[in-house]
């Protein structure tokens, strides 16, 4: 197990997009890390973790969180037996510095061997997430609003749903400016939708994994005060055909199977519901 100097990131992430594919499992994605880097490259580096044979990498984590580390395992070392039992006793050791003691998850593809070896290590099934995914090989309808991509003269603006989207957010323009300073961001894209009178209302960053792989929408939320409207449904359709345009072979999202909204939200936009997925979880001792 490795943690990636800030150089060495877009090598990793580069490979983490070749792994996605149609044919696979919804897994971190280089999206995932390019939302993350709003905390800084420096930072986004000390949360990553990657595991390598013969120097190719075949294992990426990165810890969201202080209790959470979410995986990705190259396509054909999904069922890999030594690989799965590195990983699992690196994230089941605190010492090893990927988990700390105590309560902490780990976000693990389905169909992955990691998945069954932490079952028969303790580790429980937690929080149910929703998986959907829209197909791109067909044109995406307008979404019918006026919908703005967002340079950084606009971040504010951006900012500012962001924040009043999601219950503690403590999102910034700053935080925008670092995120789009990452190197995911190259294959990335932030778009508002605009009411009547001009004003933001809803918000979607989408990040492309490269031509003819899944892209993926991270985050997408709706101005709390403007819900109800439409919206939701709008930024969504207009995220599919943004990433339609940047190559992508389809758009994928993962929400909390609790957030029954933001599914029939994406649902309303034309996302097909995949096999749910759950976190594993190990209580405190």
């Amino acid at each position: 197990m490795g943690t990636p100097a800030v150089d060495e990131l877009g090598d990793v992430l580069r490979v983490l997009g070749e792994w996605q594919h149609d044919g696979g499992p919804v897994q971190l994605h280089p999206g995932d890390v390019g939302w993350f880097w709003r905390f800084g490259a420096e930072r986004t580096a000390t949360a990553t973790r990657t595991w390598s044979r013969a120097g190719d990498v075949l294992a990426v984590g990165l810890l969201d969180g202080a209790d959470l580390v979410r995986l990705a395992f190259a396509p054909d070392a999904l069922r890999d037996e030594e690989l799965a039992r590195r990983v699992v006793e690196d994230v089941s050791a605190p010492e090893r510095g990927v988990l700390p003691e105590g309560a902490v998850s780990v976000e693990v593809p389905v169909g992955a061997l990691v998945q069954d070896l932490l079952s028969t290590h303790g580790w429980e099934s937690g929080e149910p997430w929703t998986l959907l995914r829209r197909d791109l090989g067909v044109p995406v309808p307008d979404p019918g609003a006026r919908v703005e991509v967002i340079g950084p003269e606009r971040a504010h603006e951006w900012a500012a749903v962001v924040r009043a989207s999601f219950d503690g957010s403590t999102f910034t323009e700053e935080r925008w400016h670092a995120m789009a300073s990452g190197v995911p961001y190259a294959g990335a894209r932030c778009l508002v939708v605009r009411d009547e009178r001009g004003e933001a209302v809803a918000a979607v960053a989408v990040w492309s994994a490269g031509d003819g792989r899944p892209g993926l929408i991270e985050p997408m939320g709706v101005h709390r005060a403007h819900r109800g409207h439409g919206h939701g449904r709008a930024i969504t359709m207009a995220a599919a055909r943004a990433l339609q345009e940047l190559g992508s072979s389809s758009v994928v999202v993962c929400t909390p199977s609790a957030n029954v909204g933001a599914v029939a939200t994406y649902r309303s936009a034309g996302l097909e519901r995949l096999p749910e997925r759950r976190d594993l979880h190990r209580a405190a001792a």
